[in-house]
């Protein structure tokens, strides 16, 4: 059967089962991809802070709806791991409208037995609730990717089935247990109204109002919300609500020498989305005057890094680095790299850069073979303005810059790269706004009692010596 073509339009995405197709109901209705625009816009959580804990505790009004399942691409056993998720959480929870990419949704349709979503990447930001990710480090760039023109950012609960797995918290053995708690956190239901001997177990030991963010309190704690009635029974108990970290991004703008930005020449890499080369805004607003006004000023958000780097050329790079609007130094070196704390243990490690924790405020300024052996690595605030310019010297020469691996620009003399942090912090209503929200996992004991280290690094610690081996003896120290 030849896979059918799904338009970019505004109309359903419905497509039918061929004439050749078993005739009971549930073939043709497996056989539906609907289009994501039609549903319910997106519900936003909030996020508490914890007097125990620098991480935040995940408060949802009301269930998430709208899920966004990205599994890594070209791997079939991932792809199977993706199906048997969708079907687990689309039997177990209610109401739930499970969404792909385009090009996972037309391979994994035929073998779900209920309908799902698909739209152009420009609707995500309006319609998903939660994304997942099953794969490693550059599935969850490709989710953040998705909405790298925006400031608000859904939850992203990540299993680790690729190469690294750095950023990835869960197991997928665990897809049960995870679930779970990102979908019951804010649901405020109490011990005893657990059904299940495992959830009951899983909550022994736990202290009386540990994980209770500000705002919480014991009087709303022992009620299961409205929203959650039908799911009684499912959730890890009241005070296990998901702990999130806020992971910094980096703004970044291209301009030419007019000093015009110049992001929507940002082209997709091959492992980002082919359509366009940026996600086109809402309908409503594509043919206003404001819309193409916010266009030309659209900053894009970096989870890992910016790099500039000579490419194929075979001369070394020259880049005028200013800081804060003062000149600081005419790099000369294969490039330079702008990394946030999360990107300290990507490309920029691997040029010698420093390790940075993902809760410190900071961004890295790293050479790329420098030809200076006094060229070290920078650590700034992070709301330093940081502006690289193209100098003359490279004699008309073009390099390239990438943002995150997932979309690039060639730039030329007389154009320049504009970074800074992105905030991360209380907004007016108290709300937490700014960064990528990961769900971290929380490591526990089969009695129920922590391991004893600090809940904010135990996922990090463990990690960086076991993934990225750090410090790891040699000869016979091993």
């Amino acid at each position: 059967m030849s896979r059918p073509n799904l338009s970019h339009g505004r109309q359903s995405l419905l497509l039918r089962c061929p004439p050749s197709a078993r005739s009971f109901s549930a073939t043709c209705r497996r056989c539906e991809i609907l289009d994501a625009s039609t549903l319910p816009d997106r519900i936003l959580p909030k996020y508490k802070q914890s007097s125990s804990s620098s991480l935040l505790s995940l408060q949802w009004p009301e269930p998430p709806r709208n899920i966004l399942i990205i599994p890594k691409l070209l791997a079939p056993k991932v792809t199977r791991s993706a199906a048997s998720f969708a079907t687990h959480i689309h039997n177990e929870y209610p109401n739930l409208n499970l969404v792909f990419e385009h090009r996972v949704a037309s391979s994994i349709h035929e073998s779900l037995p209920f309908p799902i979503y698909t739209s152009d990447p420009g609707q995500f930001p309006k319609k998903i609730d939660l994304v997942t990710t099953l794969g490693g480090d550059g599935t969850i760039l490709r989710a953040a990717s998705l909405f790298s023109l925006h400031a608000s950012v859904p939850p992203i609960l990540s299993f680790s089935m690729g190469t690294l797995g750095f950023l990835g918290e869960w197991k997928f053995e665990e897809y049960k247990r995870a679930w779970r708690e990102v979908y019951m956190s804010g649901s405020r239901v109490a011990v005893s109204d657990l059904q299940g001997p495992h959830t009951q177990a899983a909550t022994n030991g736990r202290p009386e109002g540990e994980g209770e963010g500000e705002g919480e309190g014991a009087e709303d704690g022992d009620q299961l919300h409205d929203s959650w009635e039908g799911v009684r029974g499912k959730s890890m108990g009241l005070t296990r609500s998901s702990k999130i970290l806020l992971r910094n991004r980096l703004k970044v703008g291209i301009y030419d020498a007019a000093g015009v930005n110049m992001n929507e020449q940002l082209i997709p890499t091959s492992t980002a989305e082919p359509h366009e080369p940026i996600p086109p805004m809402p309908p409503g607003l594509q043919r206003s005057g404001a819309a193409e006004k916010n266009l030309s000023s659209r900053q894009f958000h970096a989870v890992n890094e910016l790099v500039i780097h000579r490419g194929p050329n075979p001369h070394l790079a020259i880049i005028d680095v200013y800081v804060n609007n003062h000149f600081l130094t005419e790099a000369v070196a294969d490039g330079i790299l702008i990394s946030t704390p999360t990107g300290s243990t990507a490309y920029s490690l691997s040029a010698g850069g420093s390790i940075m924790h993902p809760l410190v405020k900071t961004l890295l300024i790293t050479p790329i073979c420098a030809r200076s052996l006094s060229f070290r690595p920078l650590g700034l605030p992070l709301n330093t303005k940081v502006v690289l310019k193209l100098s003359e010297k490279n004699r008309g020469r073009e390099l390239e810059v990438s943002i995150d691996g997932k979309r690039r620009a060639g730039v030329t003399i007389g154009m320049e790269i504009r970074v800074v942090g992105e905030t991360v912090g209380r907004s007016a209503d108290g709300s937490w706004a700014g960064g990528v929200p990961c769900v971290i996992r929380s490591p526990v004991k089969p009695d129920g009692e922590r391991d004893g280290i600090a809940e904010d690094d135990d996922g990090w610690v463990g990690g960086l010596i076991g993934l990225l081996k750090f410090n790891y003896p040699f000869g016979d120290g091993q």
